[in-house]
């Protein structure tokens, strides 16, 4: 197959972006595949893991936790559901660096070389964000268990409560890759690093209207607690863009002499 032709300084049109596009979709897919075959495999220990925060509530409480399928199909649903989620986190770093190879086209040869500094800061950031999750959560549990009148024990539906866990895990893994989402795109040329100052607060805004949405809890600390952090990686990446956009002013103007 012939290599597609891009223009001297590295860029594609409108339809090379488009089939560049496809072709890391299929790339992505491809490999959370593999990952769901492994995430099958893994399943028993998966689920034993993401119920043990229910375990620890209801141990506390002097209770049995009980997780309920609905049926056949519903352990088999959840089964699938959990082989992907394990996929998500098993690829990691195989789709962040299709992310970033999709953007790549667009800048420089020498600008290239931050696909894999772009991987090795993505990977940890998304892992922390899934880990400070599943700090949180058990917290979550115990608050909305102690609502129960003592002696109660809560049948818990299965696929409602580890489809509840795995949502968390993967939002709160997605919203500590914002900044690096945000940094590449400034070294891409669509942001700059002054323009994403301006905006600092409604970084701030979204931030808590995040943590307010997605944490289970309607305490406010925990709510701080999980927007804290997105808020000082949003200026850890504002900071990376200034120091960027400096270092091209000055090559322009060392162009031009």
């Amino acid at each position: 197959m012939a290599r597609r032709k891009r223009a001297s300084d590295g860029r594609m049109p409108l339809v090379e972006h488009l089939l560049e596009l496809r072709k890391r979709f299929v790339l992505i897919a491809l490999g959370l595949v593999v990952g769901a075959v492994v995430g099958w495999l893994l399943y028993d220990p998966l689920l034993q893991v993401l119920q043990r925060p229910l375990e620890i509530a209801e141990e506390m409480r002097g209770n049995q936790a009980t997780l309920n399928f609905a049926g056949p199909m519903a352990a088999l649903d959840l089964k699938i559901k959990s082989s992907l989620f394990l996929a998500v986190f098993l690829t990691c770093p195989w789709w962040l660096y299709q992310v970033w190879a999709f953007i790549t086209p667009g800048l420089n040869s020498n600008e290239r070389r931050y696909a894999y500094g772009f991987v090795g800061a993505a990977f940890p950031l998304f892992l922390g964000g899934a880990y400070m999750a599943w700090l949180v959560f058990p917290h979550a549990i115990q608050i909305l268990t102690g609502f129960l009148p003592d002696g109660a024990t809560a049948f818990t539906n299965a696929e409602a409560y580890l489809s509840l866990v795995m949502r968390l895990l993967i939002a709160f893994g997605l919203a500590f890759l914002s900044p690096v989402v945000l940094v590449g795109l400034n070294f891409a040329g669509l942001m700059t690093g002054r323009g994403m100052l301006g905006g600092w607060r409604w970084a701030i805004l979204v931030a808590f209207t995040f943590a307010a949405i997605i944490t289970p809890t309607p305490d406010a600390l925990t709510m701080i607690l999980v927007a804290l952090p997105i808020c000082v990686l949003y200026f850890g990446a504002v900071g990376v863009s200034l120091l960027h956009d400096k270092r091209v002013q000055r090559r322009l103007e060392a162009a031009e002499v």
